[in-house]
Order: C-alpha cells, then sequence, then structure tokens
C-alpha cells in the first residue's frame, strides 16, 4: 500500500513538471491571435484571397513565413535570407545605353 502511495504520487510529481515546458512555438491549426501574441515582431508579408501570410525575422540569415487561412495556421515555411552581396546588379554598360 505505502508503494502504492509512493509510486502516484512519483508519477503526479512527475507530471506536473510537463507544465514547466516550453510551449511550441508553431504548429498547424494554431490560431493568428496566438501566433501574434507569441511573436510580437511579425509583420505583414501578403494579404491574398482571405490568407494572410507573416513574416518573423530570426536573426541574420533566417526567416518564417506563416500563413494563415480564416484565422488558422495552414502553412509554414522557414527560408535563408539572400545577402546584400549577393543581389542582382544592374550592368552598368545596359544603363548608359
Amino acid at each position: 500500500m505505502k508503494r502504492g502511495i509512493v509510486f502516484i504520487a512519483t508519477l503526479m510529481m512527475l507530471g506536473s513538471c510537463g507544465i514547466f515546458l516550453p510551449r511550441p512555438e508553431f504548429e498547424k491549426g494554431m490560431t493568428e491571435r496566438r501566433f501574434l501574441r507569441q511573436n510580437r515582431d511579425a509583420k505583414i508579408s501578403n494579404l491574398d484571397n482571405g490568407k494572410t501570410t507573416y513574416r518573423v525575422d530570426r536573426g541574420e540569415r533566417f526567416f518564417v513565413l506563416a500563413t494563415f487561412e480564416d484565422g488558422k495556421l495552414v502553412k509554414l515555411e522557414e527560408r535563408e535570407s539572400r545577402p546584400n552581396w549577393m543581389t542582382p546588379q544592374e550592368d552598368p554598360e545596359k544603363r548608359n545605353r
């Protein structure tokens, strides 16, 4: 009997530790409101036919595009930013013509 009580108490203590785990940052089906509360630096990237796409920067090199339809997360993409030195520049000969 004593072992059973100790066992149940141990399970309850270990189960309560799950409360302190970090919540997942993104998950399919999450609401737009919850996403915006968790990502205050999110900026609208695109509005198209009832779909809203937000951009969240992840440091200097990466960003996340989250697409919502009817207030629910339907698509999530992580992309790498293109460095400034890689941007295509105009050919000076074409400009002078």
